[in-house]
């Protein structure tokens, strides 16, 4: 994006100090994003819905079924365009955002109107957490430790869903979260250790798909782990 191409080092707002080094840049995974922060299964879900209560009342009150489908294909018209612009935004979203763990602090870079930038060093956060899908993508909810705190609105869809008292910035939709999420509690403990503060490391392994054997042995349910 020409909006970001003054940027000294990509995702950052400045060159680094001395001392400080990248270990990892990533972004989101645009369709993860749609469904997760935008719910554009559910929006299509909805319109689909609405297109056949539509013909339905329709045909019940003595329209004919030209019109009565005219109506729903209207309807459904409707809706794709609200799921395109729901796809079209989390595209620009993960186009626009960059992700940057260095070795001193985790950097947020987003925004497809305008740009942000958080700079959230690893003293700052108190915890990290975990959440896969069995593709291995997810997200990392960072809690903050107390007296650190960012604006919910600033940090969308970029942030822990209804935390909106304490806010929890949010690595979303990550490809290979769970490699992810291990560097980063690595720096955590690092820097929790240098600070003589405690971490909770709120980071399970990612849970693989039950293989079909082990679905057999639960007579068609997956194990449990």
């Amino acid at each position: 994006m020409s909006e970001h191409a003054g940027e000294p080092i990509r995702g950052l707002p400045g060159h680094l100090p001395a001392g400080e080094h990248i270990l990892w840049q990533g972004a989101p995974d645009w369709r993860t994003l749609s469904r997760s922060a935008l719910k554009a299964h559910w929006v299509a879900v909805y319109f689909g819905g609405l297109a056949v209560w539509n013909v339905g009342s329709q045909m019940a009150s003595g329209a004919a079924l030209a019109p009565a489908l005219g109506i729903g294909v209207l309807t459904l018209a409707v809706g794709a365009v609200a799921v395109g612009l729901l796809v079209l935004y989390a595209w620009l979203n993960a186009r626009t955002t960059v992700y940057t763990l260095t070795n001193k602090r985790f950097v947020l870079r987003h925004g497809v109107a305008l740009s942000k930038c958080f700079n959230i060093p690893y003293p700052t956060i108190a915890s990290a957490g975990l959440k896969v899908d069995a593709k291995g993508v997810g997200d990392i909810p960072l809690g903050l430790a107390e007296g650190y705190k960012v604006a919910y609105p600033h940090l969308w869809p970029h942030v822990r869903p209804w935390r909106f008292v304490t806010p929890e910035p949010m690595l979303r939709s990550l490809p290979e979260a769970a490699t992810v999420a291990e560097l980063l509690s690595h720096q955590l403990q690092l820097a929790a250790r240098a600070a003589d503060k405690p971490f909770v490391a709120e980071t399970p392994r990612a849970t693989p798909a039950p293989s079909p054997a082990r679905k057999r042995r639960a007579g068609g349910q997956p194990a449990a782990a």
